[in-house]
């Protein structure tokens, strides 16, 4: 009864941080949203303003052609915050997240935050072709993160908060609440379970809640009313249609991808300093927007971009030549912004490709396949989930997050079909993902999937399936007679005065001299780097004590006696408990009887 109410208690005092954690990663995605207008109003239209609605296209500049430079100005504040406060806030900021939490402890500095709100604030409002939902991201999670090392926590509520501050941010920004909970599910969190998602899932609405209060309960997109004339039903033409679509996407993902990180490559071959390579990436991207301003009327690819996909999806635009040259000059901008050094995220330019290249397939297929319905809006929206779906691997949260925003029913199973080809596409020509490639490159090698093993949950005595021989300390028997007519080569368990001398493992015994005896081999390879275990334990509870005990194998004793060699039954090695992870043949084999000396 106590115990229960104890749990109760600590159950109730942690929502109630994942829930103070998810408002606060609302608010932190309110201020963000407010430092970029302010950084975007004061370099772009030299004024002190906190308005700014990234839903509409910024005015032409009163600097002229003077514009150029302010990227290249906001390069070098950049870097400087980078390279002399956090490193960490370079980039992205998903990838540093799931690092954090596979191979820090969950562990990020407070600092982070800071430099990534101001550093990242600074490249968007300079007009970096970047997105704000990574560092809302990486500020939801560093805070998370902070509290978990404040107040004493176990390992797996401190991660628990960082899923909590990332799924909370994305929710705010785009008053999603399932796809923020989603994201959390499918990127962050290590564990799935009651005890994890019941902490986000709060977190998420706390951060939707705060999120309505300063920015309204409205979608990140409006779409025009009866815009998506997504048929309910797909003919076979629409089929087909969206099938084409998902392969194209998951292609054109893999090329984001290849794209960023081949420009990040180069940049860091270049001679020069951070400060010199940031800024001639900057450079270059002034030029591509101050073009567009000229020959167009607006800067087009500049900050999140979300004017033009507005466009888009109203409808303004309608040159599929002019939205294929729009596609492209985003992903070389957002290549080159982060390439050389930017910080921001990537699904915003994901959001943008995906609009500008359904809006151009929808203009080129519709006069060629009538019978497909395609629209330019929902073909836009479509796209929108497919490139996120390609390029960072979340597909049910693409999928959840754009029925969210468009909360159209008949768009469902169009994005069923081209997420899911987008990404399937993309892992067979490239298994990383935009997040995890950064990763893979460190040697940081992150789980594909979460999944309950089976086998492990099965007991130490199913997998004893080496002989186990017993032999005393001092035996001098030439090692060849000990294994005569043994058709598999056993442990050997040295004893003497009733109590374990060591052991020589099987792997050990199949690569020594058969002709030296047992007490010369036990004084130069005889091992007592072992641990012991019940024969009721669990695999998994076998793996973690050699993991948290560096040891290399477990003597399996008879459950209540494990003081005497008599007790030992057995032995269990790294390489057998991996083996039956994956392969549970392994478990069902008959475990032989020990022999006796």
């Amino acid at each position: 009864m106590l115990r229960s109410l104890a749990d109760s208690d600590a159950l109730l005092r942690f929502s109630l941080l994942a829930i103070f954690t998810g408002l606060v990663a609302g608010l932190g995605a309110a201020v963000f949203r407010a430092l970029i207008a302010f950084f975007h109003n004061l370099l772009f239209l030299g004024v002190f303003s906190l308005s700014y609605d990234a839903n509409t296209h910024t005015p032409a500049s009163p600097w002229g052609v003077a514009v150029i430079l302010v990227p290249v100005l906001g390069a070098l504040a950049v870097t400087y915050l980078v390279k002399h406060y956090a490193p960490e806030a370079k980039g992205h900021g998903v990838p540093e997240v799931i690092d954090a939490i596979y191979y820090h402890g969950g562990v990020i500095r407070p600092t982070v935050a800071v430099i990534k709100s101001l550093a990242s604030a600074i490249s968007i409002g300079s007009g970096g072709a970047i997105g704000r939902e990574g560092p809302i991201i990486q500020i939801g999670a560093a805070f998370g993160s902070t509290v978990g090392q404040l107040i004493p926590l176990p390992r797996w509520q401190r991660l628990t908060l960082i899923a909590c501050g990332a799924g909370g941010g994305i929710a705010a920004t785009f008053n999603t609440p399932i796809g923020g909970l989603l994201f959390a599910i499918e990127l962050i969190l290590p564990e799935i379970s009651s005890r994890t998602l019941i902490p986000v899932a709060l977190a998420t609405g706390a951060a939707t809640y705060v999120g309505r209060l300063f920015f309204g309960d409205f979608p990140a997109f409006t779409i025009p009313a009866l815009a998506l004339h997504v048929p309910g039903v797909l003919s076979a033409a629409g089929m087909l249609a969206w099938i084409g679509f998902g392969v194209l996407l998951g292609v054109v993902s893999m090329i984001f991808i290849r794209a960023l990180y081949g420009f990040e490559d180069m940049f860091e071959r270049m001679p020069g300093n951070d400060y010199t390579r940031h800024a001639l990436g900057m450079l270059l991207v002034g030029i591509m927007m101050y073009l567009l301003l000229r020959y167009t009327g607006h800067y087009a690819i500049q900050g999140v971009g979300y004017a033009t996909i507005q466009d888009i999806l109203q409808q303004l635009l309608l040159h599929p030549g002019f939205l294929l040259l729009l596609f492209a000059l985003k992903l070389l901008a957002t290549s080159l912004t982060l390439g050389s050094g930017a910080s921001g995220g990537i699904f915003s330019p994901s959001l943008f490709v995906g609009a500008t290249l359904g809006g151009a397939y929808a203009l080129l297929l519709a006069p060629l396949i009538p019978g497909a319905h395609l629209d330019i809006a929902g073909t836009a929206v479509i796209g929108m989930a497919g490139m996120v779906a390609g390029a960072t691997g979340a597909v049910v949260t693409a999928i959840v997050m754009i029925f969210e925003m468009t909360r159209d029913y008949n768009v469902i199973i169009p994005l069923m079909i081209t997420a899911s080809l987008a990404y399937g596409i993309r892992r067979a020509l490239l298994r990383d993902s935009i997040y995890t490639m950064k990763l893979s490159r460190r040697g940081h090698n992150i789980p594909e999937a979460l999944q309950t093993n089976l086998y492990l949950m099965h007991s130490a005595r199913e997998l004893l399936d080496v002989p186990m021989l017993r032999r005393a300390a001092a035996d001098r028997t030439p090692l060849r007679k000990v294994l005569h007519a043994r058709r598999r080569t056993p442990h050997i368990l040295l004893v003497g005065d009733g109590r374990i001398a060591g052991l020589i493992s099987a792997d050990k015994v199949r690569r020594l001299d058969p002709d030296t005896g047992l007490s010369q081999l036990f004084a130069t390879h005889g091992s007592s780097d072992f641990i012991t275990v019940s024969a009721d334990d669990s695999l998994f509870d076998v793996f973690i004590r050699l993991r948290d005990s560096r040891a290399d194998i477990a003597l399996v004793t008879v459950p209540g006696d494990a003081d005497s060699e008599k007790s030992v039954i057995g032995a269990l090695t790294w390489k057998q408990i991996a083996h039956a992870s994956n392969l549970p043949d392994a478990l069902r084999r008959r475990r032989p009887a020990p022999e006796s000396r």
